[in-house]
């Protein structure tokens, strides 16, 4: 079984949106997409997708979408993302999600011997923050670590880690959340919501005994990403 993911998918939400007025590249984006994820993944593997899924407003609108990604192989673990308005209540949610869909919202779950948890997160607060976005980003601090501490309860032989904002600042720039992350030393983070110029500042790669994955669809080419096998000490050396 492998672990793959993807973010920022923003699929049309039954409006027909064009994507190509974020660039050329975006051009029929989720058939690329499509094709790849049905070339490498298998109906066992677990597919991460870690927010703004889809532009719908209503969940009704996002429902295609839905079912859309649920045709494709893999079992998927969705994240709301700042885009994803259509979100309801957890609880009609996982009522609603095609069969193997699963989501997790301040909690934690565990598929196959993987345990997945996480919040959506928010900006990271700077020198000219508001009063507001500190106190969404103290609040998902807060919900990162009611994800955590359910995680630990579960069994299995890895902890991934979802959110859709970066939890680090540029170039790997520690902050409270990455501290926050490295308390309980889960094995990969996976996060997206970066896109265009904003990903040169993105962090894939080993920072405080951790994995970083920044997933961001148009980062990887639109093509899924297979997150290394097993735990952290379980990697080659």
């Amino acid at each position: 079984m492998a672990v793959f993911a993807i973010g920022d998918l923003h699929l049309p939400g039954g409006d027909d949106k064009p994507m190509n007025v974020f660039g050329a590249h975006w051009e029929g984006h989720f058939d690329r997409i499509r094709a790849d994820w049905r070339e490498k993944v298998a109906q066992e593997d677990i597919v991460l997708i870690p927010g703004d899924i889809s532009w719908a407003m209503q969940t009704e609108q996002a429902l295609p979408d839905l079912l859309a990604i649920g045709e494709l192989p893999g079992k998927k673990v969705l994240l709301r993302g700042n885009h994803d308005y259509w979100w309801c209540g957890i609880t009609r949610l996982r009522e609603i999600l095609p069969k193997g869909m699963y989501a997790v919202q301040n909690d934690a779950m565990a598929l196959d011997g993987v345990v997945i948890c996480g919040t959506r997160g928010w900006t990271l607060p700077g020198s000219d923050a508001k009063a507001e976005d500190e106190k969404i980003y103290s609040r998902e601090l807060m919900r990162m670590e009611m994800s955590l501490e359910r995680a630990k309860a579960l069994k299995g032989d890895r902890l991934i880690v979802m959110c859709h904002y970066p939890p680090l600042g540029e170039g790997g720039a520690r902050t409270r959340l990455s501290e926050l992350l490295e308390k309980y030393m889960p094995d990969d983070v996976v996060y997206g919501h970066l896109h265009g110029a904003s990903l040169r500042g993105a962090v894939t790669g080993l920072i405080g005994g951790i994995r970083y994955h920044c997933v961001s669809c148009d980062g990887l080419n639109f093509k899924v990403y297979r997150l290394p096998d097993g735990k952290v000490g379980d990697d080659p050396k």
